[in-house]
């Protein structure tokens, strides 16, 4: 159950944003998608089996506009981004873009009407934020806190900390091995292979 219900965690954090065309403060930016997303799994029209397929459509629709892909995923490679030529670049954010989408989709959709609380945002500066969440459940409290990033008027999302693991550091671990002792084409051919299996 456990498992269960922080796989549902790690997964609404990936679905939870679709941006206005102008900057409002992150917190609402957040409360508002992450309430969007709830509505969409928690309409009744997509309760049967067979509406599965438009539910998750629907839920692909947010998580296209939920990233600063290029931010998260330059900073997940961190210091390895300088050795991809920029088309090995754009493969990998599509390719790393796929994988996360696959990981998390059907997670999210067994989502079971746990309550989500927004309690703090932190300006760091006038172009990242970090605003603070939590789940909150039966039996226990999960903190998430969404790092954002203002870049064309928009609050978009460059990492996610849920219960002080980091998205990004945690996938940067596994990049920094392969890479360690790999060129980045052999990360890229990981991912293809990931992918095509998906």
């Amino acid at each position: 159950m456990k498992k269960q219900l922080a796989g549902f965690i790690i997964a609404l954090i990936i679905f939870v944003f679709v941006f206005p065309v102008y900057a409002e403060a992150p917190i609402k930016v957040v409360e508002t998608n992450v309430n969007k997303v709830l509505d969409v799994l928690r309409d009744p029209k997509f309760k049967a089996a067979l509406a599965k397929e438009t539910k998750t459509q629907k839920l692909r629709v947010i998580y296209k506009g939920m990233f600063n892909e290029m931010e998260f995923s330059r900073r997940t490679l961190g210091r390895n981004w300088n050795q991809f030529t920029p088309a090995q670049r754009k493969e990998f954010v599509d390719l790393f873009e796929q994988v996360l989408e696959k990981t998390y989709l059907d997670k999210i959709l067994s989502y079971t009407n746990e309550k989500i609380e927004f309690y703090k945002e932190i300006m760091h500066s006038d172009k990242q934020a970090e605003v603070q969440t939590k789940v909150v459940t039966s039996s226990q409290e999960i903190p998430i806190f969404y790092r954002m990033i203002l870049a064309d008027g928009n609050w978009r999302v460059y990492d996610v900390v849920v219960e002080n693991v980091s998205l990004v550091q945690n996938y940067r671990t596994q990049f920094n091995d392969i890479l360690a002792k790999n060129n980045p084409e052999h990360l890229l051919e990981i991912l293809r292979k990931r992918v095509k299996e998906q």
